[in-house]
């Protein structure tokens, strides 16, 4: 490994412990366009939308350290864009963004309405086979999973052409990944949910980005309590409770997810 590999991959882990510890504002314009709509609670719970705006803020400190441009010079894919709410926090860091999903209207997900798109607006790129991207070769200089690479019917296919559209050092992005001895992960199986029916380990990471020619530069566990349904009184220092835990305790092998970032190799 090369003294440069090593140095980058020693920032990212730095901007990753300071960004995931900023106290961010809520984005109450967020919070309007989703007002009184069910499927979109967790976007009006603090400690629940806090989550999206530091990783999102985590994603604009590494594309800034990484190409060391102007955001709108970066042209960044949110694969499998879901509600919307990740390409609009990113396109209001003014991100050259393209959301993308199956079909192009709705949530593929859970096939609900999606008025952050409708009302933003935002234009969704139709997706109409199950891994094949309708884009050219090396259009992007970055690709966004936000909780998308677990419900591909092919995640190894997927990888392959996220890889393809992928500019020579561009960056794979891979958030809200199921870990496999997660205890909400299990537990929701023993409860007959099996609405993340493949769990990852960090072995399955390796040899899937070894297949498809991605360098790993950074991997770690996250959120070892759920937020998306419980409200937290003072939810950031809440969730910096819950980041320690999953840093430097052996609970962290309990932990709701694994994330990375990877490289185009």
């Amino acid at each position: 490994m090369s003294k440069n590999s090593i140095d980058n991959r020693k920032k990212l882990v730095a901007l990753r412990h300071t960004n995931f510890q900023k106290n961010l504002s809520l984005n109450h314009q967020l919070i309007d366009l989703v007002r009184d709509i069910d499927s979109h609670a967790f976007l009006t719970n603090p400690a629940s939308q806090n989550i999206f705006l530091y990783l999102t803020e985590y994603v604009r400190a590494v594309l800034e350290y990484w190409f060391g441009t102007s955001l709108d010079k970066v042209r960044v894919l949110d694969w499998g864009c879901g509600k919307g709410h990740i390409s609009f926090l990113m396109r209001e860091m003014g991100v050259q963004i393209t959301s993308c999903d199956v079909g192009g209207g709705g949530d593929s997900a859970f096939n609900q309405i999606t008025p952050i798109i409708e009302k933003a607006p935002l234009k969704v790129v139709p997706l109409e086979h199950l891994y094949l991207l309708p884009f050219s070769d090396a259009s992007f200089d970055v690709v966004l999973s936000f909780g998308v690479l677990e419900h591909v019917p092919n995640d190894l296919a997927s990888l392959g052409e996220i890889h393809r559209v992928l500019k020579p050092s561009g960056l794979f992005f891979c958030f809200f990944l199921p870990y496999y001895l997660s205890w909400t992960q299990n537990l929701a199986h023993l409860r007959g949910d099996f609405y993340h029916d493949r769990l990852y380990s960090q072995k399955m990471v390796k040899n899937l980005l070894k297949q498809t020619n991605f360098e790993l530069l950074d991997f770690w566990h996250r959120q070892l309590l759920p937020k998306n349904s419980v409200s937290y009184p003072k939810y950031h220092v809440f969730e910096s409770v819950d980041q320690w835990l999953t840093t430097n305790t052996p609970l962290k092998y309990t932990a709701t997810n694994i994330e990375f970032v990877a490289v185009k190799s």
